[in-house]
């Protein structure tokens, strides 16, 4: 799975630049260089979260990215989506594998036991975190904070989440890491564009 990209955004369709529409931001990133995306709107019914997944999958298509669903297997295999990101109260991995059978699997984890366990189960990838203090986490608990990366052994892509920033992004490359996923960060950029470039440049040094 190295041929991930570096960058993956997790939508929040209550997120988006000044002056846009959540859609509108979400197109943007893609057409700026964003190749993954994870639906996660977890308050919606399969009813409602159905067309916005439609939608997602025409836009990742548009832009040659993939598009993950966030927990409901069902209206991934619906859409056709690239894969499915687990959680703590989701399917196993095995299980979920026997139905999306060649679909990238991510798992949400917390703690690096966490992250080697999900390696272990045979996720694709996963994401760690927080890595920094974030309101969308704070139910979370304490962050992990960047120093913990180093704690980590896997073969599978991580990507660390979790307030990270322009301003911070660099001490998630200094303990050797080359992607990240984000939210607000993203999404609330008063130049989406521009943002995506900078953090790009940034794990690619």
């Amino acid at each position: 799975m190295n041929s991930l990209p570096a960058i993956y955004l997790i939508t929040d369709r209550h997120n988006h630049a000044p002056g846009m529409t959540f859609l509108e931001t979400v197109e943007l990133l893609l057409c700026s260089g964003l190749r993954l995306v994870q639906l996660r709107e977890k308050d919606l019914s399969a009813a409602d979260l159905y067309p916005l997944a439609v939608r997602f999958r025409e836009l990742t298509h548009k832009y040659s990215a993939r598009l993950i669903i966030n927990d409901r297997i069902d209206i991934a295999l619906a859409v056709a989506a690239d894969g499915v990101q687990l959680g703590g109260h989701s399917l196993p991995v095995q299980a979920a594998r026997n139905v999306c059978k060649e679909m990238l699997i991510g798992v949400s984890t917390h703690s690096p036991g966490e992250v080697s366990a999900a390696a272990a189960q045979g996720a694709d990838f996963v994401t760690y975190g927080p890595i920094f203090a974030t309101e969308s986490k704070a139910k979370l608990g304490n962050p992990v904070g960047p120093s913990s990366l180093h704690q980590i052994s896997t073969e599978i892509p991580v990507y660390p989440l979790g307030g990270i920033r322009l301003s911070n992004i660099d001490q998630i490359c200094a303990n050797g890491y080359s992607r990240m996923a984000a939210i607000s960060a993203l999404l609330k950029a008063e130049n989406p564009k521009l943002l995506l470039d900078s953090l790009h440049q940034k794990l690619h040094k």
